[in-house]
Parts: C-alpha cells; structure tokens; sequence
C-alpha cells in the first residue's frame, strides 16, 4: 500500500468491514471498487474477499483492497460506518478536492467530470 495513495477507514468502519469479511467466510478480507452513479459521480461498492487489486486500506485486522487504477480516485477519502437501531450505512468522507453528496454515500470531484476506469 502506497501511503498518500490510501483510503483511511475510522475504527466503526474497520469494525463492520470485519464482521461482514467474516460472515461471508473471508475473515479480513474486503473488496472495494468504484461505480458509477449515485448522489455524486462515484459509489462505493463494498464485497467480501480479495476479487482483485491492490491493499488500499488496513485497521483493526481487515484488509481492504481496491482496482490499481482506482488509487488515484481514492486518495485521501475516508470510510466511517454509523448505525443505529434502525439500521446502518458506510458513509464517505471526501478528501481535499473531492465533495460527497449530503447523504454520505458517493462522491465526487469539487470539479464535475471524470470517470472511473473499471
């Protein structure tokens, strides 16, 4: 994992990403990529296991990884996870010259345009 080239996960997000690894039968392995879509220009899609990539984040036991050509799009973004008795969400915090639609669940750059290569 590249540092700066990273996605920083807040321990609720390490925390859920590593209780949905391992109900899947992949303890401390996600799968992170970028579609289109969504509030903003990109969503997370989360998955269980390694499909494919490189590491992109690592806390509390889980590995995430993500596409090699997806690192650029998601320097500096950070993943938090709330959840309440209703439910809960991971929620996208955008980094410098990136902005994430009002409810926390895409993103995109301060700038409209781009697109993420699959």
């Amino acid at each position: 994992m590249t540092r700066g080239q990273s996605l920083h996960l807040t321990a609720a997000a390490a925390a859920e990403l590593g209780r949905q690894a391992a109900v899947a039968g992949t303890p401390g392995l996600m799968h992170l990529d970028l579609i289109g879509g969504g509030c903003e220009r990109w969503t997370l899609r989360l998955r269980p296991g390694h499909l494919a990539g490189v590491p992109v984040a690592r806390a509390d036991g889980v590995t995430v990884y993500a596409p090699q050509q997806q690192l650029e799009l998601l320097a500096g973004l950070s993943l938090d996870y709330r959840g309440d008795l209703s439910g809960g969400g991971f929620l996208v915090r955008p980094g410098e010259g990136q902005r994430s639609c009002a409810c926390g669940a895409s993103f995109g750059p301060a700038q409209r345009g781009g697109t993420p290569t699959q």
